[in-house]
């Protein structure tokens, strides 16, 4: 994996959350056509994914550390995509929940995408470019226990909804999938004392391929939601 931002004749995409499932999955599906930027919290985290896309770069820095995102992003000069997949997912009860919990919800998943792309713009803008923003189905309906992590992804709906209005030269498209197969949901599942079963979740390379297709629809349509959900539920 290279470790500098260099030109090329292929356009340049930016994933968060790149180190595994689903980020990396999307990695996988826009590296024979884009070269890439891999986002995660360390290099070691990338290590893995970059040992698979050896002609990847790997953009390691702390979405949550603005001086270090700050620093991070001012040698990108173009930009054709950012796919916003990095986030967490700490569930509880209203009853249940902290101050502290629904503070770090709404910083990783909302505020830190806003000001990344806030400091990509210019970058976006001198490339035509597309934000795809991995939203989720919570972001399109709260349920009981998921109070905080819905309200992140409710914000982050409006900011690309916004997005798009603020910057016409832009693509920008919220994809809402529902659970998807990753280590994360295992998480999930444990905590809610059920069996896991990989069969009732989408596949991460199912919600991957379509990312591409949204950055591949051509220029005269502008995919805006994307709603997907698996063929179990």
């Amino acid at each position: 994996m290279t470790n500098a931002v260099t030109s090329s004749p292929k356009p340049t995409a930016l994933i968060t959350g790149a180190s595994r499932g689903l980020g990396a999955a999307i990695a996988r599906e826009l590296a024979p056509t884009h070269d890439l930027l891999l986002g995660a919290r360390s290099a070691d985290a990338l290590r893995d994914i970059g040992q698979e896309l050896p002609e990847a770069t790997g953009w390691p820095v702390e979405l949550t550390d603005y001086a270090a995102v700050a620093a991070a992003t001012e040698p990108i000069r173009r930009l054709d995509v950012l796919v916003h997949n990095a986030g967490i997912q700490d569930l509880a009860s209203i009853a249940e929940s902290t101050v502290d919990q629904w503070r770090n919800t709404l910083e990783a998943n909302l505020i830190a995408v806003v000001e990344l792309t806030r400091l990509l713009l210019p970058a976006l803008r001198a490339a035509g470019g597309h934000v795809v923003l991995i939203n989720s189905g919570a972001g399109l309906r709260a349920n009981a226990g998921w109070a905080s992590y819905a309200a992140s992804k409710f914000g982050l709906r409006a900011f690309a909804d916004a997005l798009r209005l603020e910057e016409p030269a832009l693509r920008v498209t919220s994809i809402h999938p529902g659970r998807i197969d990753t280590d994360m949901q295992r998480e999930i599942i444990a905590q809610e004392g059920r069996e896991y079963r990989p069969e009732q979740f989408l596949r991460a390379e199912t919600v991957a391929g379509v990312v591409r297709h949204a950055v591949e629809t051509p220029r005269d349509g502008h995919p805006t939601e994307i709603v997907l959900r698996p063929t179990s539920s």
